[in-house]
């Protein structure tokens, strides 16, 4: 019996994914708890798995397809294996050779996939008019886009071809590829101008030594690796940083609601990460509780999973306070933007060696050079001042240049 393979709830306010990438073919053996095709959502990505022992008998949904949640996109069978069972177990006849050449049936047997039906009506095309080629006769995008190439260009007037010999014609290394863009890039972009629009973002700098940090970091790196089977990183120390600035400066942890300012009394902190699919911001929950160990642990299983597109819903939502690091990839300097509906982000940057005043002021004043970095916060003006955010990043300069007050919180 023929089991439907749809999609399923993939997360509150959800309800349309991109199909991604096809796992298993049709007529192949599946197994309980096999990965079978990947759902790409404005958020996350998410493999939908065999729910028992089988076949999969046919794909109904290619890669690049808009589905809805509770739609069709396979046929299953239970108990089946090798090819699709309803040939009995037997791999299915080759299709003769002619075959390919005939184009898409008409009527109820018309498979059109949802991406080339959108092309034929946009071109004024018929099903009937393209060669399908994909698998049970269905009709493809990439089949309309060849028919729509391979058709000669319509006849040009004299005026046009006159205007024409004046414009070189265009040189074989200038072609253009159209890639659509993939659910979580176009919530990207949505946020980021929503960011600009709604919000009186604002950015400040300063600059912090990164020497005494380095130097503990260099001193107990062996001793942390030993402890707990992981290196220190920086961004312990940055995420150690701005939660005593945010206790201090309550305002940059808080966000607008309505004509309400709600003030968050718990320190949820986005660590941006480079994933598979682009930029992600997955939370460290109650980070205030977490220890150097504990933070740099959860960063890390982070970008495993951001690497294998494996962030659940839950670790990506909420979120009181932002950092990113752009430094890994040899930022200098940046403006952050907020991530809505936050108050404030962190940019760190990288870390440039160059000749600084050293004890300004004062008898020993020398010029040394010095591992320095440059940070960034962009922030709400609408409920963050200036001051506050001056000195705030003050607060976080003072601590990397001194860790040792941060383990005794002064």
């Amino acid at each position: 019996m023929s089991i439907e393979l749809k999609v399923p709830e993939v997360g509150e306010s959800v309800t349309e994914v991109e199909i991604g990438r096809w796992l298993v073919k049709e007529g192949e053996a599946i197994k309980t708890d096999q990965p079978l095709v990947e759902l790409e959502t404005d958020k996350v990505n998410q493999e939908l798995l065999a729910t028992f022992n089988g076949a999969i008998v046919k794909i109904l949904m290619q890669a690049g397809d808009t589905a809805r949640v509770g739609d069709v996109i396979a046929h299953l069978e239970e108990g089946a294996a090798g090819t699709a069972s309803a040939n009995n177990g037997e791999a299915a006849p080759a299709a003769p050779a002619a075959a390919a050449s005939k184009p898409a049936t008409s009527g109820a047997e018309e498979k059109v996939m949802p991406a080339a039906q959108a092309l034929l009506d946009q071109h004024g095309l018929k099903a009937a008019d393209v060669v399908a080629t994909g698998p049970g006769g269905r009709l493809l995008k990439e089949d309309v886009l060849k028919h729509i190439e391979s058709k000669p260009a319509p006849a040009k007037s004299a005026s046009t071809s006159a205007s024409a010999a004046s414009t070189p014609a265009p040189t074989a290394d200038r072609d253009e590829e159209v890639v659509k863009m993939t659910p979580l890039r176009r919530t990207i972009a949505k946020a980021l101008v929503s960011a600009q629009q709604t919000a009186a973002l604002l950015t400040t700098f300063n600059e912090v030594d990164m020497t005494n940090v380095m130097a503990m970091r260099k001193q107990y790196q062996d001793q942390f690796v030993k402890k707990h089977g992981l290196k220190l990183g920086f961004m312990s120390f940055f995420v150690k940083a701005a939660i005593e600035g945010l206790k201090a400066f309550p305002a940059v942890n808080a966000e607008i609601r309505g004509d309400n300012v709600v003030y968050k009394n718990y320190y949820d902190i986005g660590i941006a990460i480079g994933g598979g699919k682009g930029l992600v911001v997955p939370v460290l929950r109650n980070a205030e509780r977490l220890s150097f160990a504990g933070v740099e642990q959860a960063i890390g299983a982070y970008a495993v999973k951001a690497k294998e597109n494996k962030l659940a819903m839950s670790d990506l939502t909420g979120g009181s306070f932002t950092i990113t690091n752009g430094g890994v990839y040899g930022s200098l300097l940046s403006t952050p933007i907020v991530n809505p509906p936050q108050s404030g982000v962190l940019g760190m940057h990288g870390i440039v060696r160059r000749p600084i005043a050293v004890a300004p002021g004062t008898p020993e004043e020398r010029v040394e050079i010095r591992p320095m970095m440059y940070i960034a916060l962009t922030y709400d003006h609408r409920i963050v001042d200036g001051r506050e955010v001056v000195t705030f990043l003050k607060s976080i300069k003072e601590a990397i240049e001194d860790p040792a007050r941060m383990l005794i919180e002064v």
